[in-house]
């Protein structure tokens, strides 16, 4: 692979982390640092991580990813969305789901890599013969969801303020996760 060909894949693994943090940002509805910095890091650390797990089980795990892996994702990301929607519904003093809540971030973070572990599997496949060639492609896929989780929490916080005057953020998010979750089994199944 190339360095435009890393970046791209980059990119695009960091579009789910970039939607889950802009619904992350308008449930937090407050920019703080820390634990924008803290959601981002975990996501881009799984980012990194996914793939390094998947290239490291390519004889082992190849088909269980290939047939499970997004079905794993699409139902970690249906259960928070559904759960986001009818927290979000409930009363304000009776209301549980938080993705400040480390369990909740975590959870995010798994479904949101599940891709990333694929292609983990392909670099392995693909000419990436030992642990010290995967460090520079690795590198990238963490940082770029580090830095888009950012931008997404960011404009999640911005666009929020808008969007919470108007209706009740947590639904919204719960939508938006379900959609992400519907994507990755689509055009998995789709082969895409």
């Amino acid at each position: 692979m190339t360095l435009p060909d890393i970046i791209l894949l980059s990119i695009a693994l960091a579009m789910d982390c970039f939607a889950v943090s802009i619904a992350s940002g308008v449930i937090a509805g407050r920019r703080c640092w820390g634990l924008i910095l803290w959601i981002a890091a975990l996501f881009g650390f799984f980012q990194a991580l996914m793939p390094l797990i998947g290239w490291g089980g390519v004889t082992s795990f190849a088909s269980f990813i290939g047939t499970y892996g997004y079905w794993v994702a699409f139902a970690l990301l249906l259960f928070l969305g559904v759960r986001m929607i009818v927290e979000g519904l409930r009363p304000a003093d009776e209301r549980h789901f938080d993705p400040r809540h480390l369990a909740t971030q975590v959870l995010l973070a798994i479904a949101t890599s599940i891709d990333a572990l694929a292609v983990g599997v392909s670099l392995g496949a693909t000419g990436y013969p030992s642990l010290a060639s995967m460090t520079f492609p690795v590198f990238v896929i963490g940082s770029g969801s580090f830095l888009f989780s950012i931008a997404g929490h960011l404009l999640g916080i911005r666009f929020g303020k808008t969007l919470r005057s108007r209706l009740r953020p947590e639904p919204l998010g719960g939508i938006i996760l379900i959609i992400i979750g519907v994507k990755i089994l689509v055009v998995s199944l789709l082969d895409i």
